[in-house]
């Protein structure tokens, strides 16, 4: 197989350099703060094993459509006027999509160490109920 252009890894790193980066424990403190969407792009299972209480799922493969409002799928909660931080496993997601969100010129951070230092940090965390058949 051919070298890529551009690895995964440089284009985390690359992203990682021109976006905002918050702290584990900034975003604990920001929880409960009205004017703070903490936004999971995780897929649906590993949301199923816990998530940040009150944090809003939109998949990784859908956030450029959900935040324009001149999309189909465009999600009210993105036009609102507040602060949103993204959040993935590692950081890695995150910081991509914050930055491509960045260059649509929609406003956002991300979660520089994702959820993985979340519970052991002391942030909040929820485990649905699984769901029965």
């Amino acid at each position: 197989m051919a070298k890529l252009k551009t690895s995964a890894a440089e284009m985390v790193a690359a992203s990682r350099a021109r976006i905002e980066e918050i702290e584990t424990a900034d975003l604990i403190a920001m929880v409960d703060d009205p004017n703070v969407v903490i936004v999971d792009i995780r897929d649906v299972r590993e949301r199923q094993r816990g998530h940040i209480p009150g944090s809003f799922h939109a998949p990784r493969g859908m956030i450029e459509f959900w935040v324009d409002p001149d999309s189909p799928y465009f999600k009210p909660i993105f036009g609102e006027d507040k602060k949103f931080v993204f959040h993935c496993a590692s950081g890695w997601r995150s910081a991509i999509t914050t930055a491509a969100l960045q260059d649509m010129g929609f406003d956002a951070a991300h979660l520089k160490e994702g959820f993985s230092t979340w519970a052991e940090k002391g942030g909040p965390v929820e485990v649905p109920e699984p769901k029965h058949s």
